[in-house]
C-alpha cells in the first residue's frame, strides 16, 4: 500500500506537471484564440456571451488537474492494495512459482 501510494503521488505529479508543459505550449500556439475566434464566427457577433478563454485559464486547467490527479491517487492505491492482497490469496493456495538459483 505505501508504494502503491508513493507510485501514485509521484504520478499526479507529473500529470500536473505535463498538464501545465501542455498547456503552455498550446496557450503559446495561439490555438485558445483561435477556436475562441471560430466559435465567436460561428455563433455570430448578436450574441457575445461565450468566451472560451475562460474555461481554459491556467488556474482553472491546473485544479481540474491536480483534482483528477488525487482521485487517481485514492483510485490507484486502493486498485494496488486489492491487488496485492488477491494476489497474496491466489499464491498461498496455489503455491505460487518458486525459482531457485543454485552455484555449481
Amino acid at each position: 500500500m505505501k508504494l502503491a501510494f508513493i507510485l501514485s503521488f509521484a504520478v499526479g505529479i507529473m500529470m500536473v506537471v505535463a498538464t501545465a508543459v501542455l498547456w503552455g505550449v498550446v496557450n503559446e500556439l495561439g490555438v485558445f484564440t483561435q477556436i475562441d475566434q471560430l466559435i465567436r464566427d460561428i455563433i455570430g457577433t448578436e450574441s457575445n456571451n461565450v468566451n472560451v478563454l475562460q474555461y481554459v485559464e491556467f488556474s482553472r486547467v491546473i485544479s481540474l488537474s491536480a483534482l483528477i490527479a488525487i482521485v487517481n491517487l485514492v483510485i490507484m492505491t486502493a486498485l494496488a492494495t486489492i491487488m496485492a492482497f488477491i494476489y497474496n490469496i491466489t499464491a498461498a493456495i496455489v503455491g505460487g512459482i518458486h525459482l531457485t538459483l543454485t552455484d555449481e
